[in-house]
């Protein structure tokens, strides 16, 4: 049944739990015909809330600090993968702590702390992370392989050998991308870092699969990662994010005000696009609306905004078959990944709560957020 939204506080972020265990089953079946390991990467969805569920498909969680390498460790398993451009003296012994797999920048990152982990009693197996020089992410943003970047290194930077102790290779070069996109990634890939392939014993591919978007051509996927797995005898690791919660949940919001500004009606919600949306802004991209349609001659735009003093605190332009009213229910589709990870208390406005509709068809309301949260992080 769908979502009853009457039993939906606004505003909210409500994730539907049977959409949820969608992705996973098509994830479980990728991670059984291809025999890769597929890890939640916090930095796209965090809802620890969900991690019963999602631990009984996936492997373990990836982070990109030393506090969401805890939170993995402490709320999912001590299957923790951890990446990040730099880590710091006074944080490694915490994060070996945590993590089983640790991925570095550069080789110069792994010279500096090479030592605490080859002498500890942990076994960590690491890794370096490689720039193929080859993206088909559109936006700067989001692309790790523009030239100036610091996020990995070239096949001229490490040489012929893997450097000592190291023993995988890691690259995250996709966004929401398909199986052939990796595909086309792979060849250059292969084109410059083959060889050392071939002395690896795992492949992290990163993220941005997005394999439970509707016509991801998942057969091409699973045979792409078997032909690596024969060639190079390689254990195979992907992590997405936006994958795992993609097309499971929205945000709710309530019309506050509407303003006749010039012929576009300003709307003001109870919600912030610049704080609670930000990846909106970002990207840039419009959200869907639910019961929202195509304009038709005459009929007004309504310029979803925020509460924020931020005059760019809106999504754009929609249109409904029925003049909007204060009080009237807007609900925002597919907010569930890098939404709540990367909210703020700006301007110090309310923050959404979090919710989950249940298998059941119960309504659970999960965490709400007060002034202390706004106070707590300014003190």
């Amino acid at each position: 049944m769908p979502i009853n939204f009457d039993q939906v506080p606004s505003a909210c972020f409500v994730l539907e739990e049977a959409k949820l265990r969608r992705n996973l089953e098509i994830m479980k079946h990728v991670q059984e015909a291809s025999g890769a390991n597929i890890i939640l990467a916090l930095k796209g969805f965090a809802m620890f809330s969900t991690f019963g569920l999602i631990r009984q498909y996936l492997h373990g969680t990836t982070a990109s600090s030393l506090y969401e390498a805890r939170l993995g460790y402490e709320e999912f398993g001590d299957e923790v993968h951890a990446y990040a451009p730099a880590y710091f003296e006074d944080e490694m012994e915490e994060l070996m702590r945590y993590c089983n797999h640790i991925t570095f920048n550069s080789p110069a990152q792994w010279e500096r702390f090479k030592h605490k982990i080859l002498s500890g009693d942990k076994k960590i197996s690491c890794a370096i992370r490689i720039n193929p020089e080859y993206s088909e992410v559109e936006t700067d943003l989001y692309n790790p392989c523009v030239i100036g970047t610091r996020l990995g290194v070239t096949a001229d930077q490490i040489g012929e050998k893997l450097p000592e102790g190291i023993e995988g290779l890691h690259f995250h070069t996709l966004c929401e991308s398909d199986s052939y996109a990796l595909e086309r990634t792979l060849k250059a890939v292969e084109a410059r870092f083959g060889h050392l392939l071939y002395q690896a014993k795992w492949l992290n591919m990163g993220g941005g699969h997005l394999m439970t978007r509707e016509g991801y051509d998942i057969d091409h996927l699973v045979q792409l990662i078997r032909n690596l797995r024969e060639k190079y005898d390689l254990n195979i690791i992907l992590e997405p994010g936006s994958a795992v919660a993609w097309q499971t949940g929205y945000l709710t919001a309530t019309v506050e005000d509407i303003i006749d500004s010039r012929g576009i009606y300003a709307v003001v919600l109870d919600v912030s696009v610049s704080a609670h949306m930000p990846d909106c802004i970002e990207m840039p991209y419009k959200p869907k609306v639910l019961g929202a349609q195509d304009a038709k001659p005459g009929q007004p735009a309504y310029r979803l905004g925020g509460l924020t003093c931020l005059a760019g605190d809106y999504v754009g332009d929609y249109f409904f078959e029925t003049p909007l009213q204060v009080g009237d229910s807007i609900i925002f589709n597919d907010m569930m990944h890098y939404t709540m990870v990367k909210t703020t208390f700006f301007n110090g406005v309310r923050h959404p709560s979090i919710g989950i509709w249940r298998e059941d068809d119960t309504f659970e309301l999960v965490r709400q957020f007060g002034y202390e949260d706004y106070r707590n992080k300014l003190s």
